[in-house]
This record gives structure tokens, C-alpha cells and sequence, in this order.
């Protein structure tokens, strides 16, 4: 197959699967080894920006997403009128963080890390398809294990949870630090 041919195929399978498509699965369906196929798509993504079209391809995680560039979002906006935009709270913020560096984990660390219920917290990220159920812990009762999304990755503007910034381990101890003394003045009023 002529590469003009396969990036358009790969164009039509990104365009028509609409959300992130692996690497592997891409690489079967044009019969092409992946490293082929990356090597393709990262010359298409290199021609969408040199082009400075409207769309773009991003890579999320070994997999291969066709969409907007954020530089046509007002105008996107403007079309649908009514933009639906996810406030996120500290609330959430702070559940969706522990989530994203302590993943795969249930409901009940999250609650021993922050020291309240986070029903609410997570029912939203679930509803904003920021985290997603990814397994049960084997222990009893089988409690559900959560992690982040694709939709993480895209809303953060990474391509996978290695991006995530390290934690500075003092400012670590300065948080346990600080979340002790609060316990202890809780317990001494």
C-alpha cells in the first residue's frame, strides 16, 4: 500500500472511531507492523501542524486519537452555543489527584487519605468520565478499584500517567506534618 493510501486509511479509522485507538489494533487493520504505522502517523501529525489545520492527532498511552486543535475552540464554542464545561472543585481536584498517583484504588483509601467520605467527589469525576472502574480488589467484598481515563489524559494535556509531576518528597512531610498538628488541635478542643 502506497503511503498516501495508508494515511488515508489511518485517517478514516481515527476519524470514524472518534476516540483513541491502539497503536496495535491500527497496525492490524492496515496490515502494517506498528512500528510502520507509528512512523506514519507521527508524519501525519507533523503535516496537520505544519498545515495548521483544524485538526490534530494526539498520542495518549500507546494509542492514536484524531481531533480539534485547541486554537478552534472559541469558535467551536460559538457553534454549540451552549458550552458544557465541568467545574472542578478543590473537592474534586484533591480526589481526582489521589486517584490519578494511587491508582488502581477503592473508595475507602481514598477516604483514609483524605479523612472524609468521597461519594460525591467520585460519582461527579465518573460522571465527567475523569475516572472510570477498573477492577475489583481481591479482598472480602470485592471492593471496586478506580483509576483515571483517556479523558484525564486529554483534559491534562498529557500522554500518559509518567507525565505526571513528581512530588517533592519535603513537601510531602510538610503536609503530614501539617495535617498531624490539625488532628491533634481537633483532639484537644
Amino acid at each position: 500500500m502506497e503511503i498516501s493510501k495508508l494515511e488515508a486509511t489511518i485517517e478514516a479509522i481515527l476519524f470514524t472511531m472518534g476516540e483513541a485507538v491502539e497503536l496495535d489494533r491500527i497496525a492490524v487493520a492496515v496490515g502494517h507492523d506498528e512500528a510502520t504505522v507509528r512512523k506514519v502517523i507521527r508524519n501525519m501529525m507533523d503535516k496537520y501542524d505544519a498545515e495548521d489545520r483544524g485538526i490534530q492527532i494526539i498520542e495518549l498511552d500507546n494509542s492514536f486519537q484524531m481531533c480539534t486543535k485547541v486554537s478552534t475552540y472559541e469558535t467551536i464554542i460559538k457553534l454549540t452555543h451552549i458550552p458544557k464545561k465541568h467545574v472542578l472543585t478543590d473537592v474534586l481536584l484533591e480526589t481526582l489527584s489521589i486517584i490519578a498517583y494511587k491508582q488502581p484504588i477503592t473508595k475507602l483509601e481514598i477516604e483514609q487519605i483524605r479523612g472524609v467520605k468521597t461519594d460525591h467527589a467520585i460519582n461527579k469525576l465518573i460522571e465527567y468520565n475523569l475516572v472510570c472502574e477498573v477492577g475489583r480488589l481481591d479482598a472480602p467484598g470485592r471492593p471496586i478499584l478506580v483509576g483515571t481515563t483517556e479523558e484525564f489524559l486529554r483534559s491534562f494535556g498529557i500522554t500518559s500517567l509518567e507525565d505526571l509531576p513528581v512530588i517533592n518528597p519535603e513537601v510531602v512531610e510538610d503536609f503530614k506534618q501539617e495535617a498531624e498538628e490539625e488532628v491533634q488541635l481537633q483532639l484537644d478542643v
